[in-house]
């Protein structure tokens, strides 16, 4: 795991453990027949939950593991990953 990573595993868990709570409580939401707009309202704030968590995780990938893989290599294969990874991550 390179260092950033390392460094930001601990805010990572506890980001998704706030996810995951906000998930649950979203399937409570839907079960107990709350307003539409306020479940809607709490998708958005876990999908913006996960994308900063995706973005975190892209940040220190590259940082690291692409960072590295570019001083190790000629080629482009990296970027190639890279940008893939990136494509995905947007959708």
């Amino acid at each position: 795991m390179n260092e950033y990573r390392e460094r930001d595993k601990a805010k990572l868990l506890a980001r998704l453990k706030r996810i995951e709570g906000q998930v649950r409580g979203i399937s409570r939401m839907v079960e107990e027949d709350k307003y539409c707009v306020e479940i809607l309202i709490q998708i958005a704030a876990v999908k913006a939950a996960l994308n900063k968590v995706g973005l975190v995780l892209l940040e220190d990938h590259t940082r690291g593991c692409v960072r590295r893989a570019i001083q190790a290599s000629e080629d482009d294969e990296a970027i190639d990953e890279l940008m893939d990874v990136i494509m995905r991550f947007v959708k």
